[in-house]
């Protein structure tokens, strides 16, 4: 079959109930399609329940109703961490990890601790990114008994001191932030040698119900998205698309097919691809998201 565009694939593993139950479904539905994708693991404590604060804020608590947070995630996450330690996921989940692993996919690091990435990255050290990123790369490649090479920035969320931390660990490429094309990073310092592969298209939890978008057209409005000749990177999270979206991404993946999109891990775009160009990351605001995120800066207004 003729392929008209090609794209990227990544998985977000978030939560222990994302690796044990979504992980499953989702090399399911991808074997089914003949897909290779990338996975990003959590491995730390899941703590994720702690976003419960946040309700307090406005615009988070407008996502999760908009959402339907607590059917697509389950109480279980929205509680996980508050009122005891988080289970560390990679030693709970260590066989879905694995799995994920032997099936050929791509297996990289999202975080140690989801949560605290999340709402502190912007005030953690170097020193304390690079611990973080010590416990996740070590317990992940003992999981999966090889080097881990590439990483993802929980909710897209990278800081200069972060960039400085990844850049003590090996990696053939990350994927930290949002954009457009391939880059390599530009600090006042000088120019990262790791790649970025920013991710381009928006997430389920961005879309779902704003400008009449609903579980009905979901798909034919994504794949209206994808470009044949643009880089295409798509975000699905184990806890959404492993989920209560289950059925939806599985008819995404046919329609997809039908259109002759071909997904693929994240590291293979990194082949035969135009020269990679140096970039800023810059802090910006996405429609459709809380906070703050870190963006591929674009000074010809792309």
């Amino acid at each position: 079959m003729a392929t008209d565009t090609c794209a990227g694939l990544r998985i977000d593993v978030d939560t222990l109930r994302g690796t044990r139950i979504g992980v499953p479904a989702l090399l399911a539905e991808l074997e089914r399609h003949g897909i290779r994708a990338t996975f990003f693991f959590s491995v730390g404590p899941d703590n994720m329940g702690r976003h419960l604060w946040r309700l307090l804020r406005p615009a988070f608590l407008l996502k999760m109703l908009r959402s339907r947070a607590a059917s697509l995630y389950g109480w279980d996450i929205l509680f996980k961490g508050t009122l005891w330690p988080g289970p560390l996921i990679g030693r709970h989940a260590a066989q879905e990890i694995r799995q994920a692993a032997a099936a050929g996919h791509e297996i990289g690091l999202h975080a140690w601790d989801h949560h605290r990435w999340q709402i502190a990255i912007d005030r953690l050290t170097t020193g304390e990114v690079r611990q973080d990123l010590s416990r996740g790369m070590h317990l992940l490649a003992e999981i999966i008994e090889r080097p881990v090479d590439c990483s993802a920035a929980p909710a897209w969320r990278i800081t200069p001191a972060a960039l400085k931390a990844r850049g003590k660990f090996p990696s053939r490429y990350n994927s930290d932030c949002r954009g457009f094309s391939i880059f390599y990073p530009q600090l006042d310092e000088g120019l990262l040698s790791q790649p970025q592969i920013p991710a381009t298209l928006p997430t389920y939890d961005e879309l779902i119900g704003r400008n009449g978008i609903d579980a009905h057209n979901y798909n034919e409005h994504l794949l209206s998205l994808f470009r044949p000749a643009a880089l295409n990177v798509l975000t699905i999270h184990a806890e959404a698309e492993g989920g209560a979206c289950r059925a939806m991404f599985a008819d995404f993946l046919d329609r997809a097919r039908e259109k002759k999109i071909e997904f693929q891990p994240l590291g293979d775009l990194l082949a035969g691809g135009p020269e990679i160009a140096a970039a800023k990351i810059i802090p910006s605001r996405l429609e459709g998201r809380e906070g703050w995120i870190s963006c591929q800066e674009n000074p010809g207004g792309r």
